[in-house]
């Protein structure tokens, strides 16, 4: 294929679909959704080309990139191969087909078709930027003025200045900026599936350190293998390590022939593939063979201590030397000594536990197999996945083991091994009756990150890196998964593993004991045909010829745990064989014994082929003990006529393994696969397939049986031979077979097995699929093995049919012929028959068909159809299931279909060809009809349940890729008619094409168009030249016109979509997929938009104006939408402002109207009404699309369409730039800037912050100032990179590195630098091109100046900030007069901002704000009335940075107050003029203000003060109702941070009154307040906002009163939000009065819907004051008092605080204490007392603070006002506190002698008030005598009881504590004791005659209280209390009747009458 050169594929990211499904949505959801018209027939492209590519538009065509040859590449890859070599068979072997079919799948080349949708972007890495550019000026050096503030007295020179100045260092790719979408929300993207490789689980390496006993004698040989105690199974192979000495190894000299270098190994690598808790290393060790049990032979290690060598030193070299004896004698034989174990999966998961946080990544350097959907929870296969370890990352372990277990001869088996484990793991350690060896065995454990040096592969082949020196190697050891897995064979493996288990000679009368089994793998029966084929051990060869089982001492029936490893030839016969010799080993030379030690048992054999398939399993053998037959090893050992031992039974178990990707062991796949390769030649008939034999005339009946029967496999062999059925499979579909003269119909029956093969796959649980549903082995299949089998041409060439292409390794040369004739029939016959089966389909044969000349047979075979012919074929005339799972997996078949082709084109070299001919018709019509059934199949889908739609949208994708590939293989028109038939989700996948430009027409003009192939479309063509912006009106380039539509005709489907999308009306249940339908076709047009700029064949301006201009009607459909899309990303940024503004911002409560809330709202544009419907993030995206578009287009194009569009239409496009203001204002996450304190403190140097009394408008943008680059926007072109970053400004990872942050944070910062100016450049053009003085410019001019005080708003870069300070500074000095004039609102808002960047950190922001602010009060000089206006303010705004930003700047504020005063002075043209002094006062008053705010920053940690401190501002400010009304809300604010919500309502209820004062002047309506006065039932507090009224200022004069609030609006906005803080205050009733005053308003507006609301919070508050009732808590009030001259002004004043509810004493004076000792130190005292103050004993050096608590106090006529709870805790002021004292000067006495005195507190002010302590104004005391007192507390005591009796709900608890305390028989100073102390007695004092009356009432009223209680309590009371309940009313009678004398006694003086009844006067 033709290798492109020089043009830039589109990334797989952009690989997205648009799931719209337009035409099923008007069924199945709702009718009302508009869809668009039918696209219009496309043009003829591929004539088109033909006919139009001349001149100019062939040139262009160049520019980009012409269309190639043909856009997919098909290519070889060579396989990576892990080892140094392939593992195949050896050379010189004959192979059958199979093997050979199988070494060529796993050595041959990947096949990959490479096409634009598989190509990556080019990384630009020149690009970047450094952190050297956060390099910002430090230190305070004077602010530079800006040059030529004055210079230009031309305004189009000022506009050419500010035009270059923009201009230069810009970003040519604005979406390089931008952070990539989220690919795996989507899902639609085409994932390329990871390269087919070996399956290897998690690998750990496992070294073998030591290995020593307490005595060391002899060699001893380890055995390490892992085993799976819950699966019961042995998961790795053995791996054999022996740490003998040089003089060990010397005994075995003799046994030892040779010492391989692969031997040597003392470290092995295990592969887990399913990790579990109970997994075990098991260590098994042995020893050379000896004389005596296994006991006798341990006992020196139990007995023996490495302690105690010096005093046994004969006794070890008597066993030394013995050991040397049986090493040289039976050195060849071992015997089982002990064993060890431990859990390796508790060593992983101790140190996973401990590892460091930067060891997580993946050990094993395998891919993430995050794109893959894990199998489902209910397969068995997750279940056993529920627990496993954590084996992705741990530190290296070491183990050491100290204890073994003797090996017990009767128990070796693994059964017998599985039970120890299983004890091991119950009990936590070794059972008593498990004899212990002491020794010691250490290992190293570590994770393997990748291939280590000197490593061997299972099959000993070097793992590749090799190790240069003579390393010593590590092997790999094979594991054996303890459940599936699925991964196909991608390597030659044919490994073949003998276990003999069990021998029985227990019934034989023989002497036979120590029994030992020769193993040899025989390929004849002669002994010189043993073959050297079984694995090695340790420190010895690396294949022997024989293996000797290790022998059990005396045991007739032993156990054998060997594990015998060979490599199985690659070509077995009949002859190859397992022989086993048994023998008797003699332990001690006998004196008459020969130089053998062994004694001949018998002979056993196991053939390795049955009926031609590898024998594995279980066997039980019989013993043969004669020498055995000839021909012995062709048949079982059961047939030959020989004698046996105990008459034929079987005696020796053994079992067979076999782990090889050549033999299937799968009876469906062996037959399948037997067939087929019959088919080739060479097979003798009746064929034998087993015990089955198969005459030729019943082949092809029984392989139709077998090709049916392979979707009936087991999972496992089936995955695991994927790659060869599917290959046989396409084989038989694509051509004919032969069979005994016949043609065999085998096609069709192979597509429905392929069919159900893939519908078994897919639907299996436990394989992987991706996000598109596609299952993962079938994609691996397609993209990297799939290939066509030999060509025609090859046949002709060849003379043969010849096998699949070798690989260019030439590792199997083609030796036969693919197909062969069977039968007897001639070759002309045979000729002819397959000549007419190539005419004809091979799926329907009994098609008629003409026979033809023989000569002519080779030319009609080239003509014969194709694979991709007959795949078409066969899906189109598919039926029933096989049909249904063909378009349900249609992926798989399309994509087969598209690599079949390219394929295709490739090998018959068909590039010259014109690609109307690459295909034939017939397939063309085959390619309509699937595309026509899948859209059917689609609707089909979504007319089911609501479940099916996934489904659906998976069938869509498949076939928009599918089309997408069609456009770089087939006839273009052609596919396109395909897409104007189904019109649906593949717009977005076609779109990225890689040359969608071209195939779109955008370098043709409307005029070029050729005759459409509809002429009632052709007709409609009105349109000239799209470049000819003279000739036609502008505005229709902006318009989705149907002549677009059909010239353009991708990109008119397309925006088509997009508008179709935008426009659906909300149905309710229909929001959720509304939204989903227009995020996925915005993101379709962001992507390609994205392709576009990224695409360096566009980089050249002129290319990108044509390009822009293609998609103008974006634009207009952009502005069209504005309503319906949801632009709340600033919001997202989330947090507070800098001001302490919470999420409930004043100006979120919604207004009266729309209009008043435009107006004070601040809202530009009517932006509130939105109907959100749309994505946020996926609206930003839009955003992109459209500021691309500007960027891009011809400037005079959009200068005249702003001078054509209409009014309405040019306010939407001012509302969409003030949006995308916001969307891309600069935001960085606060946790990012927390990684690195100098990146924080360098992005802060260009923080602006801050937000004015008159920015609210800008403040609804919402959210708090980050901090901003001061570098960001300078010429710095770091771009995302797709490759390397997956950036989310929604879900940041927390654990990015300072570089990853400083990277993130400049490329931000760039796009928003980069976003603003493209906004910049289309206001100045709007600007410079609307005629001055007319009434569109005025509103023009306005609009604009919103939009760039919104810029100020944002967080801007510097870059920017100097950009837009000079566009204001061109307005101001083109159209001041206009501004100051019609726009007072704006420009104050303007004074807002300017002043606030005046005290940036940025010596640059601050240099352009104070050279804009002057030019504004130079400007606004012209008029005096506008002076006045300006200055007023620019003081307003001062006092509101200063009143509400935290974090203020005083010192850059004064330096920019000097800068100015510096312009003043320098500017000579005004010197002679009041400018400059008007200015100094100015300055002056301004300087002011910052002085009194100095205090306020040395009291921020105290609330008190510092409010205390803005009162007395706020008070300053009494004259200028701005100002004052400015710093209300500042209290208001502050008070709203504290929590404070009632002093913060009563800050806007005062407000409201000054509003309310100055309406009063201007307005005379009966609805309004009448002043303050209206207020007075909120707080009597308000009346001291009337004290304005008296001044001589004016409304609306001078500026005065011109705020927002200053009108009806706002006084409802402030009562408003005052009512929403009284309800946040829990003060409901509160809420009722603000409304009172609110309602006449309403009602006179008419404003229902605000009337609606009103009512309803009324609803609610009430409804609170009714649910809460008593339990609201209020107030906590505090009396503090300030002693010491080191207080100042606060010394001997006392004020009351406010706390919240339920404040303790110790908290408040904690506080305070805390505070007041920062400032004072030791010096701080607290007085615990509230006895008066006596200065004259108080320390001169210290400060004192008196706390007390003190209580609302009313007089007796108050309280019959304040009845409720709430009307006693409102409108406060005077407050009581007692003290108990006593004559003798204590505080606490005896009853008679208790004083208490009573201090009555008057404020001057009423609580609640906008403080939260109020000054004490007039103190009152008087004293209580001591029966006073007690009358008071009896008075108390009643009470409680009345109210605890009388409750609704008593509280029983409550009640008998009351009791108790009253009627207690142990009560000290009780009632009793008051009473025997005041009542026991008359007075003697007359004046004491009353108090002892009224005591002895409230006596008797307390004693019927009591009885009241007690009856309650009865009924109260449990079971269990009855005992208490009688003992109560025991107390409760004693009491009464000790009572009764005192209380029945009367003072008579008291009765005597005064006046004389009338009886006595008659």
């Amino acid at each position: 294929m033709k290798q492109k050169k020089g043009s830039l594929s589109l990334a797989p990211q952009l690989f997205l679909s648009l799931f719209s499904l337009y035409r099923s949505l008007s069924q199945s959801i709702s009718p009302s959704i508009s869809l668009p018209l039918s696209p219009p027939f496309p043009l003829d492209l591929e004539e088109f080309l033909m006919s139009q590519l001349q001149g100019g538009d062939a040139a262009l065509m160049r520019e980009l990139g012409d269309f190639p040859d043909d856009d997919l590449e098909v290519e070889h890859v060579e396989k990576e191969c892990r080892t140094v070599r392939h593992s195949v068979p050896d050379e010189g072997v004959e192979l059958d087909f199979h093997v050979r079919d199988c070494v060529q799948s796993y050595t041959q080349p990947w096949l990959m078709v490479k096409s634009p949708s598989l190509a990556v972007l080019s990384d630009d890495s020149g690009r970047t930027l450094t952190s050297s550019d956060f390099d910002l000026r430090s230190g305070l050096t004077p602010d530079p003025r800006v040059d030529g503030l004055l210079r230009f007295s031309n305004h189009d020179d000022l506009d050419r200045f500010n035009l270059e100045a923009r201009q230069g260092n810009r970003h040519a790719d604005l979406f390089a900026l931008y952070p990539p979408t989220d690919e795996v929300r989507e899902g639609h993207i085409r994932p390329i599936p990871d390269c087919p490789k070996e399956h290897m689980g998690d690998r750990i390496i496992i070294r073998c350190q030591a290995i020593r006993f307490e005595i060391d004698v002899e060699p001893l040989f380890a055995t390490l293998a892992l085993y799976d105690l819950r699966e019961k199974k042995k998961i790795s192979e053995n791996f054999y390590c022996d740490l003998n000495s040089d003089q060990f190894k010397g005994f075995l000299k003799p046994h030892t022939p040779q010492t391989d270098h692969s031997t040597l190994s003392r470290a092995a690598i295990f592969s887990i593939t399913y990790p579990s808790p109970d997994i075990y290393l098991v260590i098994k060790i042995e020893k050379v063979l000896q004389q005596g049990e296994i006991s006798d032979c341990a006992e020196p290690y139990m007995v023996m201590k490495e302690s105690d060598s010096a005093k046994n030193k004969e006794k070890l070299e008597k066993l030394r030397s013995q050991s040397e004896t049986f090493c040289q004698r039976l050195g060849r034989y071992r015997m089982p000594f002990a064993w060890a174990t431990v859990n390796i999966m508790n060593v992983i998961s101790t140190a996973t536990l401990d590892r460091d946080t930067t060891d997580s990544d993946s050990l094993n350097g395998q891919c993430s197999k995050a794109c893959w959907i894990l199998p489902r929870r209910n397969s068995e296969r997750f279940a056993a996945m529920e627990d496993q370890c954590n084996m992705s990352a741990f530190k290296p372990a070491t183990i050491t083991i100290s204890t073994f277990c003797k090996q017990e001869g009767d128990r070796l088996s693994d059964e017998d091994l599985f039970k120890f484990l299983a004890d091991i793991k119950k009990f936590s350690s070794l059972q008593r009756r498990i004899k212990t060896i002491s020794g010691m065995i250490k290992l190293d454990v570590n994770p393997v990150h990748d291939n280590p040096m000197a490593c061997l592969s299972a099959e000993l082949i070097p793992v590749k890196p090799v190790a240069e020196k003579n390393l010593r190697p590590i092997k790999e050891v094979l594991e054996f998964p303890s459940s599936e897995v699925y991964v196909p064979h991608s390597t030659y493996r044919n490994l073949f593993y003998v276990y003999p288990q069990r021998l029985n000679f227990v019934n034989r009368l023989t002497s036979a004991r120590n029994i030992t089994i020769k193993i040899q793998f025989m390929s004849g029966e002669d002994p010189s045909c043993v073959l050297p084929v079984i694995f090695g051990k340790s420190n010895g060869p690396e294949f022997v010829q024989e293996v000797y089982t290790p022998v059990t001492y005396h045991n007739k029936s032993p156990d054998f745990y060997e594990e015998v490893k060979i490599a199985l030839p690659a070509r077995l016969t009949e002859r190859h064989h397992l022989l086993f010799t048994f023998y008797h080993i003699s332990c001690q030379q006998k004196q008459n014994q020969t130089a053998t030690s062994e004694t001949f048992i018998g002979f056993s054999w196991l053939p390795i082929l049955s009926c031609d398939r590898l024998q594995t399993g279980q066997y039980c053998l019989p013993i043969a003990l004669d020498r055995l037959p000839v021909n012995y090893s062709l048949h079982s050992p059961e047939v030959p006529p020989i004698r046996w031992m105990e008459s034929h039974k079987g005696v020796f178990n053994l079992e067979i393994q076999a782990v090889s990707s050549v033999h299937t062991q799968d009876n469906h796949l062996e037959r399948f696969f037997t067939l087929c390769h019959a088919l080739k030649g060479g097979a003798t008939f009746p064929l034998r397939v087993r015990e089955e034999k198969i005459p030729e005339n019943k082949l092809e009946h029984q392989l139709k049986l077998s090709i049916i029967s392979l979707p009936s496999s087991r999972l496992e062999p089936l995955v695991l031979y994927l790659h060869l059925v599917l290959d046989q499979l396409f084989i038989l579909i694509m051509q004919p077979m032969v069979i005994a003269g016949q043609i065999a119909n085998l096609a069709q029956i192979a597509f429905e097995s392929v069919v159900s093969i893939v519908n078994s796959l897919h639907n299996s649980q436990e394989l992987a699929r991706d996000q598109q549903g596609r299952n993962g082995l079938l994609a691996t299949y397609l993209y990297w093995v799939f290939r066509l089998a030999d060509s025609p041409r090859d046949l002709l060439n060849t003379g043969r049919l010849s096998p699949v292409c070798p690989g260019p390794d030439g590792v199997l040369p083609p030796t036969e012929g693919r197909y062969s004739t069977m039968g007897r029939a001639s070759a002309s016959t045979v000729g002819a028959m397959l000549l007419q089966s190539r005419l004809r389909s091979s799926s329907n044969p009994d098609i008629p068909a003409p026979h033809s000349a023989e000569d002519t047979e080779v030319k009609n075979i080239l003509s014969a159809k194709q694979f991709h012919e007959e795949l078409a074929l066969q899906m189109v005339v598919s039926t029933g299931v096989c049909r249904e799972n063909v378009y349900k997996y249609a992926w798989f078949f399309f994509e087969l279909l598209v690599k079949s082709m390219a394929q295709h084109v490739s090998q018959l070299e068909k590039q010259d060809v014109p690609r109307r001919s690459r295909f034939s018709d017939r397939f063309k019509d085959d390619i309509a009809t699937i595309v026509s059934v899948v859209t059917a199949e689609i609707g089909t889908i979504l007319v089911k349940q609501q479940k099916e739609m996934e489904q659906a949208e998976k069938v869509n994708i498949s076939l928009a890729f599918f089309l997408y590939d069609l456009l770089s293989l087939m006839d273009r028109g052609f596919v396109f008619i395909l897409v104007k038939n189904y019109c649906n989700q593949f717009l977005r996948i076609l779109c990225s094409h890689e040359h969608y430009l071209n195939l779109s027409l955008y370098f043709s003009s409307p005029a070029s168009a050729p005759a459409s192939p509809c002429p009632s479309i052709s007709s409609q063509v009105s349109l000239s030249s799209s470049c000819s912006f003279q000739e036609q009106r502008i505005l229709g380039l902006f318009d989705l016109s149907q002549e677009f539509k059909q010239q353009h005709y991708l990109t008119g489907l397309l925006l088509t979509e997009l508008s179709a999308a935008l426009d659906m009306e909300s149905e309710g249940s229909v929001d959720t997929h509304r939204g989903k339908v227009q995020m996925k076709a915005i993101n379709a047009t962001y992507s390609l938009l994205c392709a576009h700029d990224l695409d360096q064949r566009c980089a050249q301006p002129e290319v990108r104006a044509k390009v822009a201009t293609l998609y103008l009607p974006l634009v207009g459909i952009i502005i069209d939408s504005i309503n319906y899309l949801d632009f709340t990303v600033s919001e997202a940024r989330g947090g507070k402002n800098k001001t302490g503004g919470s999420d409930e911002d004043p100006d979120n409560v919604t207004p009266i109207n729309q209009s008043i809330a435009m107006a004070i709202a601040g809202n530009p544009f009517n932006t509130l009404a939105r109907n959100e419907c749309c994505y946020a993030e996926t609206s930003r995206n839009l955003l992109l699309c459209f500021l691309w578009v500007m960027k891009n287009a011809e400037r005079s194009l959009i200068q005249r369409w702003t001078v054509d569009m209409p009014s309405v239409q040019l306010n939407r496009l001012l509302e969409l730039l003030t949006i995308c203001v916001s969307c891309f204002e600069y935001r960085v996450t606060m946790p990012a800037l927390q990684k690195s304190q100098q990146a924080k403190m360098q992005l802060e140097d260009s923080l602006l912050r801050g937000i004015g009394a008159r920015g609210e408008m800008m403040r609804r943008v919402g959210g708090q100032s980050h901090p901003l680059l001061s570098a960001i926007g300078q010429r710095e072109n770091l771009r995302w990179r797709k490759d390397l970053t997956q950036w989310r400004q929604t879900n940041d990872r927390q654990d990015k590195t300072k570089a990853e942050l400083d990277q993130e944070a400049l490329i931000s910062g760039n796009l928003a630098t980069e976003s603003n100016l493209i906004v910049l450049d289309l206001l100045e053009t709007i600007v410079q091109v609307t005629t001055p003085l007319s009434l569109l410019f005025l509103s023009t001019l306005g609009g604009v100046l919103r939009v760039l005080l919104h810029c100020l708003t944002c967080n801007q870069s510097t870059t920017f900030l100097s950009h837009c300070f000079s566009t204001l500074r061109a307005l101001i000095v083109k159209f001041g007069d206009l501004l100051f004039e019609e726009e007072a609102e704006q420009c104050a808002d303007l004074c807002q901002k300017v002043l606030q960047y005046c005290s940036s950190h940025e010596g640059g922001n601050r240099s352009q704000a104070c050279a804009t602010l002057y030019l504004i009060m130079r400007c606004s000089f012209s008029s005096a009335n506008n002076f006045s206006r300006v200055k007023m303010q620019v003081t307003m705004s001062l006092a509101s940075l200063v009143g509400k930003s935290d974090d203020f700047h005083e010192e850059y504020l004064r330096r920019s107050l000097r800068t100015i005063l510096a312009y003043a002075e320098e500017d000579t043209e005004m010197q002679n003029t009041p400018l400059p002094s008007q200015v100094d006062e100015l300055l002056r008053n301004l300087n002011s203000i910052l002085s009194d705010t100095v205090k306020m920053r040395e009291f921020q940690e105290d609330p008190e003060m510092l409010m205390d401190l803005m009162y007395r501002i706020a008070k300053g400010y009494q004259t200028s109702p701005d100002l004052r009304l400015t710093w209300l809300q500042n209290m208001a604010e502050k008070h709203k941070n504290r929590k404070c919500f009632t002093e913060s309502a009563m800050c806007l209820v005062h407000a409201a009154a000054l509003v309310a004062e100055y309406l009063s002047m201007l307005e005379d309506h009966k609805y309004l307040p009448v002043g303050s006065v209206t207020f007075q039932n909120i707080s009597p507090n308000v009346l001291e906002e009337s004290a304005v009224s008296d001044d001589v200022l004016s409304p609306d004069e001078d500026g005065v009163c011109s705020g927002r609030y200053f009108t009806t609006g706002g006084l409802v906005v402030l009562l408003e939000q005052a009512a929403e803080l009284f309800s946040q205050g829990g003060l409901y009733e509160a809420v009722n009065e603000v409304y009172k005053i609110v309602m006449p308003i309403l009602e006179a507006h008419r404003d229902f819907r605000e009337l609606g609301s009103a009512h309803h919070k009324l609803q609610r508050a009430f409804d609170n004051i009714i649910q809460k009732g008593h339990k609201r808590m209020f107030g906590t009030y505090f009396r503090v008092g300030f002693y010491g001259a080191k207080f100042g002004d606060l010394d001997e004043r006392e004020f009351v605080y406010k706390e919240p509810g339920i404040t303790h004493l110790p908290e408040i004076s904690h506080r305070l204490e805390n505070f007041y000792s920062q400032c004072f130190g030791d010096a701080l005292e607290m007085i615990k007392d509230s006895k008066d103050i006596d200065r004259s004993k108080l320390d001169a050096n210290k400060a004192y603070i008196q706390i007390t608590y003190v209580e609302p106090f009313f007089d007796d006529y108050e309280m019959k006002n304040r009845l409720t709870n709430f009307e006693k805790n409102f409108n406060l002021r005077r407050f009581m506190y007692t003290t108990p004292f006593t004559k003798a000067g204590r505080p606490r006495g005896e009853l008679n002698e208790q004083y208490k005195r009573k201090t009555i507190l008057t404020t001057m002010h009423a609580f609640p008030y906008v403080k939260t302590r109020i000054n004490v104004i007039q103190k009152e005391e008087f004293d209580l005598t001591p029966i006073e007192v007690a009358i008071e507390d009896m008075q108390k005591k009643t009470r409680e009881l009345a109210v605890a009796t009388h409750r609704e709900q008593p509280d029983a608890k409550m009640l008998q504590m009351l009791l108790q305390g009253s009627v207690g028989a142990t009560v000290n100073q009780g009632p009793l004791e008051v009473a025997q102390v005041f009542l026991n007695e008359i007075p003697a004092d007359p004046k004491l005659f009353r108090h002892h009356n009224k005591l002895r009432l409230c006596f008797k009223e307390f004693i019927m209280r009591c009885g009241e209680a007690v009856e309650k309590n009865k009924h109260l009371i449990t079971m269990d209390q009855k005992e208490y309940q009688q003992e109560l009313k025991k107390n409760y009678n004693r009491l009464r009747e000790n009572l009764r004398p005192m209380l029945e006694r009367k003072i008579p003086e008291l009765y005597k009458p005064i006046i004389k009844p009338r009886l006595e006067n008659r």
